[in-house]
């Protein structure tokens, strides 16, 4: 279902999840709201929670406090699986299949299954579909692990650093297929990764973590239009009175920030509209979350 009617991709309300044995909370209070028809980037430091948070869209791990929708449904039911596939960060295969006994293999246990554009994204990585798997390559089984995502024709795409282990080149065409995919299909894709480029052109959505929580969930267009990159000298930084300041760092006598703007910007200032990338690297630098201005969140956590 799609439509301004339809349920939303994700939504989090007082979301937590700790793992007993580690001791403290993975995820504490999560809140946010992920629309359909978006491609996600998830983002956050290594221990942010981002793996907790797809495993739990996933139907993999069950909330301690809160609770997480995806589609509309819980997760982990048969009406979510049904609609959700979630590619993790360790690629469960059967080593001693083939490549085209995996595939088999996803076209007996899902009722969408679509051959064609699995073996495609098999093929396109020259991989023989007669090779067993656990005689591939790294990157060669994550392409396994990928068509097999794919041909279940999900609704809602999980990826945890789903191409960590493929070539520059490789990579270029993994998220050309992903774009095609969304194009053609409406797959909402939410995608875990620390390549920050790759997500300038590819994401219109931004979830980022920090320390278990959800600092930011935003259009990307909006996160681009709101924030300023200031350049001047560094005497002037009470002139940023009143303005959201994510991140400054000062060199001699010169200070650069990374400023959501609260009204005008007073002082004397070189002023640069931001790539998505400076946006995220500011808040994860950042020594304390820099929050919005409520009336200027709109999806926020």
């Amino acid at each position: 279902m799609t439509g301004p009617d339809a349920p939303d991709a994700l939504r989090a309300t007082g979301l937590g999840f700790r793992y007993r044995a580690r001791g403290g909370w993975t995820l504490r209070d999560c809140e946010f709201t992920v629309p359909r028809g978006r491609i996600t980037a998830l983002v956050g430091r290594n221990g942010a929670g981002k793996s907790t948070l797809l495993h739990l869209a996933g139907g993999l791990l069950r909330p301690e406090t809160g609770e997480l929708q995806v589609l509309g449904t819980t997760p982990g039911t048969p009406q979510a699986r049904a609609r959700v596939a979630l590619l993790t960060q360790e690629k469960p295969l059967y080593p001693r299949f083939t490549v085209a006994d995996t595939l088999l293999l996803g076209r007996k246990l899902n009722s969408s299954w679509q051959q064609a554009p699995a073996e495609q994204i098999v093929r396109e990585g020259d991989i023989p579909l007669h090779a067993r798997v656990g005689e591939l390559s790294p990157g060669q089984r994550s392409r396994v692990a990928l068509a097999l995502a794919l041909g279940k024709r999900p609704e809602l795409l999980l990826l945890d650093e789903p191409m960590a282990d493929l070539d520059p080149l490789a990579r270029g065409e993994i998220m050309a297929t992903l774009m095609s995919e969304a194009a053609e299909h409406g797959t909402d894709i939410v995608l875990s990764s620390h390549v920050l480029p790759e997500m300038e052109q590819t994401c219109d959505w931004v979830l980022l973590m920090r320390d278990g929580r959800i600092e930011l969930s935003e259009d990307a267009d909006e996160l681009r239009e709101s924030h300023t990159v200031l350049t001047g000298h560094a005497d002037q930084d009470g002139a940023l009175a009143g303005q959201g300041v994510v991140h400054s760092r000062t060199s001699g006598r010169q200070m650069t920030a990374l400023v959501r703007r609260h009204g005008p910007l007073r002082g004397d200032w070189h002023v640069e509209r931001p790539r998505l990338e400076d946006i995220l690297i500011g808040y994860l630098q950042a020594d304390a979350p820099a929050r919005p201005a409520p009336a200027e969140r709109t999806e926020a956590a």
